[in-house]
């Protein structure tokens, strides 16, 4: 059932950068002067503008990440793993292949959310990359709480 979450989000982060090719490319947006804009950017790199040209690359790694993601979920997540488990895959998944898609079809990722926040200009991202870091968090937080439960259940 949670698995019917990835193109739901595909679907959103697609739309996303549609309305951003639409209607950003001339200007950008300023929705919180000072704090959040939506500025249109063709990211060709991967997080924060790292490894600029390297397209076939990060779609070979995106694709071999989420090979062993779903290896990963069929063996530990869907079998024994807790909800908050089995949905950061999903969310990781959903980014994964949100910006995979833009990388094979385009050559580059689109990115419009920019936030200034503390006086440094946070690099501007999407809603495939909201997944990957909200996944990869709730990740962690789950698999630190399983193994705090186990160490517990072991102890008696």
């Amino acid at each position: 059932m949670m698995l019917l979450l990835i193109p739901v989000l595909i679907a959103l982060d697609a739309y996303t950068k549609h309305l951003a090719e639409n209607g950003l490319k001339e200007h950008g947006i300023t929705l919180i002067e000072g704090f959040f804009k939506l500025t249109y950017v063709e990211n060709r790199g991967a997080a924060f503008g790292t490894m600029q040209g390297a397209r076939w690359l990060l779609v070979v790694f995106t694709a071999l990440v989420l090979i062993a993601g779903g290896i990963y979920y069929v063996k530990q997540c869907k079998i024994k793993g807790t909800v908050a488990s089995r949905l950061a895959m999903v969310l990781i998944a959903s980014g994964a292949i949100g910006n995979l898609i833009d990388r094979f079809l385009r050559g580059y990722v689109v990115d419009m959310l920019d936030f200034y926040i503390f006086g440094y200009n946070f690099p501007v991202f999407n809603v495939a990359d909201i997944c990957v870091v909200v996944g990869v968090g709730l990740f962690i937080l789950a698999t630190f709480l399983e193994e705090r439960k186990n160490e517990k259940a072991k102890r008696g």
